[in-house]
């Protein structure tokens, strides 16, 4: 698309949004495919937990490190300066280069032999992923009004729970049914005989052909996005006395940012939840596969494709009904995800205490879709509260503590916690058995390997439920943020 294309509208930017509505579709379902490709490279690991964990030999609490630390340690860090570069320069040209950067990496992340490269992997996987969403935030906010960029927000955050389903429904039947045979045997069909002798595919377990599988097509859709979006002008849709700001220093903005009581309790209540939800997110399948005794096809479709979905649409909704009923509660935005995770705290206790599937399914889907609805609010007050040279930075340091706190510690500590609680299970269950004496089944007795492997399940299973009580923490925060909502806001919602 180039500048003679465009048909602006006649009427301000603020009123009208940047470039015909068609087009903005366009922009906006280009992002969210991003955002979708940044959720499966990096959920895509959850879903693997356990058929890594025992191809590799390792334990939960390292599990917890690759799928936390490894990958937020250059994510968190890097979104701030990263968001910074992009307040000066091309913010396409970024979301581009880290789409090609974490696709790469994901691939590779297929042929890791040890705990020490499948981490060097997630690191640099990591690093591609910082510049995804602040730099694509601003541009959001550049191409919608005001009233109008709640949605826009929503339908971006769509990429967590369908980048999450989409990871599933890949990763699950890709594990369980398909060899390094059947890929090699496919290679040669197509005539790609040198792709097929290039590599030793037949060794190659199902979870390595995954990350290849699910890393490969971002690589082809960052050349796609790199000629067709366009970059919108800056502060294009801001109100008049929003217009062209002089660019302020980091120090300003986050010293202006901490100024906003609103903006702090939702950076708060979002990073709890985040916490909570990437820790419960990153042991899901393995939990469906210890308690319930499923395939791995089976957790990731029940995770991916029945709560994925749920979770979509709890996401799409809160930013949906924030923008309508803004117009008669101003301080919607604030008590509609605090309502939304208040109510999903005890829906999830119910559901991951279930004795069945059937009965821990219903309570499941009406969680995942509740607790939700802080995600579109979170990125709209982050980008509502200041003015366009800014948004990028306030967006990035709100991912930035969301991401140090949720996805850093949040797999981390689940994964520590798993172990400490399966440790203390053994020891109570007075059979002389340790981690390393369970990962022996070949010489313990039946008595032994059922006590090891319930400790397994149910030490997963009560730090799961201990992280879902940490959703009543954060709606609180987003119940706060609502006192000063209104007044903090730079770009109002009617």
């Amino acid at each position: 698309m180039t500048d003679t294309t465009a048909a602006l509208d006649e009427k301000p930017g603020f009123e009208t949004g940047y470039r015909t509505k068609g087009y903005r579709a366009y922009v906006l379902g280009s992002l969210l495919i991003v955002y979708i490709f940044n959720f499966i490279d990096r959920s895509i690991f959850g879903i693997l937990t356990d058929p890594i964990r025992n191809s590799l030999g390792l334990e939960d609490w390292q599990m917890g490190l690759l799928g936390g630390l490894a990958f937020a340690t250059f994510y968190t860090t890097l979104g701030i300066p990263i968001a910074r570069f992009s307040e000066k320069t091309s913010r396409m040209m970024i979301i581009v280069a880290s789409l090609t950067m974490w696709s790469l990496m994901t691939v590779l992340c297929g042929f890791a032999v040890s705990f020490a490269t499948m981490f060097a992997f997630r690191l640099l996987v990591g690093v591609g992923e910082a510049g995804c969403t602040p730099p694509a935030q601003s541009v959001i906010a550049d191409y919608f009004k005001p009233g109008s960029r709640a949605t826009a927000a929503s339908i971006y955050a769509l990429g967590v729970p369908l980048g999450g389903m989409c990871a599933g429904l890949a990763a699950g039947p890709i594990n369980d049914y398909v060899t390094g045979e059947n890929v090699h045997a496919l290679l040669e069909g197509w005539g790609w005989t040198w792709v097929a002798d290039m590599i030793d595919w037949k060794s190659l377990e199902g979870w390595r052909i995954a990350f290849i599988a699910v890393g490969l097509p971002g690589l082809v859709f960052a050349l796609i996005i790199g000629l067709t979006v366009k970059e919108p002008p800056r502060g294009y849709t801001d109100p008049p006395n929003a217009v062209k700001p002089e660019r302020e220093s980091f120090g300003a903005a986050l010293k202006k940012l901490s100024k906003k009581p609103t903006y702090v309790h939702v950076v708060f209540g979002a990073a709890l939840a985040s916490f909570a939800g990437y820790g419960i997110a990153a042991f899901s399948t393995s939990f469906l596969l210890r308690t319930h005794e499923l395939t791995l096809t089976q957790a990731a479709l029940i995770f991916s494709l029945v709560l994925g979905l749920m979770a979509a649409i709890g996401v799409f909704l809160s930013g949906f009904l924030a923008d309508r009923l803004a117009k008669r509660y101003p301080t919607a935005l604030s008590w509609m995800p605090a309502l939304g995770m208040g109510l999903s705290v005890p829906l999830y206790w119910l559901g991951y205490l279930s004795p069945s599937v059937a009965l821990m399914l219903p309570p499941l889907m009406a969680a995942a879709m509740l607790h939700y609805f802080y995600l579109g609010p979170m990125y709209a007050v982050s980008a509502g509260v200041v003015d366009a040279r800014t948004r990028a930075t306030a967006v990035a340091i709100t991912l930035f503590a969301v991401n140090l706190i949720g996805l850093g510690l949040g797999p981390t500590l689940i994964g520590l916690l798993s172990t400490v609680l399966k440790t203390m299970m053994l020891s109570g269950a007075d059979l002389g058995l340790t981690l390393d004496l369970c990962k022996e089944a070949a010489s313990l007795s039946a008595d032994q390997v059922a006590a090891c492997t319930s400790a397994d399940a149910r030490g997963l299973q009560w730090s799961i439920i201990i992280f879902a009580s940490i959703y009543g923490w954060a709606a609180i925060h987003y119940l706060l943020a609502g006192k000063t909502l209104q007044r903090d806001m730079v770009a109002k919602t009617a």
